[in-house]
């Protein structure tokens, strides 16, 4: 096929999910009101016993509220990953990937779109928050706020991945649910989205080690170095690998010969 024809589907694809976004402002608002919370609520009470001692990439000691801020917006791209997943379960078998799905276009040309469509939905939620962390006082250089965005595609890519790994498993919208739960929040809670890994190992060696094993605590150091203008290798290295594996993995998965789809009778295909 002309290059044309593979635009005009990105171009589809993508304006389908930011249209879908537009529409469903309960799902702006919801993706807003989790980290909002963590910022204005339990950071307040936090922030004398868990104030964050000088460590990179800070040049000073910080308030925890500062130091979370990072973490919650890898929560907002980790949520919105699992949401637009959970949109797809739907799309496969009833939804409009269900034509796509069939369609000359290649499967794996197809969940790309579906991945760049869902990390960009997850950036304009991003830098909504940023904007009112901004107003609330927690502000990096500016700069830093340009140099975010790679990192945010990175880290979108990565859990929109393991999303859509997870949806090539689950037939039934009722059934997504319960994996969500059970992928979300030990990622979460199992990084340094929160805590700095430091403390972590202080209180257990075991939690500590879990933690620095969790792709997310790489993202979240990304986003973290990112913010402050600071390049972390390590972190970019792990977040990249682990976003190309979950795509292979998600487009064998969907492959109708060889993946999961093909063990459940094809799911649209």
């Amino acid at each position: 096929m002309r290059l044309t024809p593979w635009l005009h589907c990105l171009r589809g694809v993508v304006g389908r999910e930011l249209l879908r976004f537009l529409h469903q402002r309960s799902r702006f608002i919801a993706a807003l009101v989790r980290p909002l919370v963590w910022l204005f609520v339990f950071a307040t009470g936090f922030r004398m016993a868990l104030g964050v001692a000088m460590t990179e990439p800070y040049q000073t000691y910080i308030l925890y509220e500062v130091y979370i801020v990072p973490g919650l917006v890898g929560m907002i791209q980790l949520f919105n990953g699992m949401q637009s997943s959970l949109s797809m379960v739907y799309d496969r078998e009833m939804g409009s990937m269900r034509v796509l799905l069939v369609s000359p276009f290649p499967r794996w040309y197809l969940l790309i779109c579906k991945l760049l469509a869902s990390t960009l939905v997850s950036v304009v939620q991003v830098y909504v928050f940023l904007a009112i962390a901004w107003a609330y006082g927690i502000q990096a250089p500016l700069m830093g706020y340009v140099y975010l965005l790679p990192a945010l595609l990175v880290t979108g890519f990565m859990v929109g991945a393991l999303g859509l790994l997870l949806s090539s498993f689950i037939r039934q919208l009722e059934n997504f649910a319960g994996v969500m739960n059970f992928v979300i929040f030990p990622m979460f809670f199992l990084s340094s989205a929160l805590y700095p890994l430091w403390r972590i190992r202080e209180g257990s060696y075991l939690v500590y080690q879990i933690a620095a094993l969790n792709p997310f605590t790489h993202a979240v150091e990304m986003i973290r170095f990112a913010m402050y203008e600071r390049f972390n290798g390590d972190a970019v290295l792990v977040s990249v690998a682990v976003a190309l594996v979950l795509l292979a993995l998600a487009i064998l998965g969907y492959n109708p010969s060889r993946g999961m789809m093909a063990r459940k009778g094809g799911g649209g295909g």
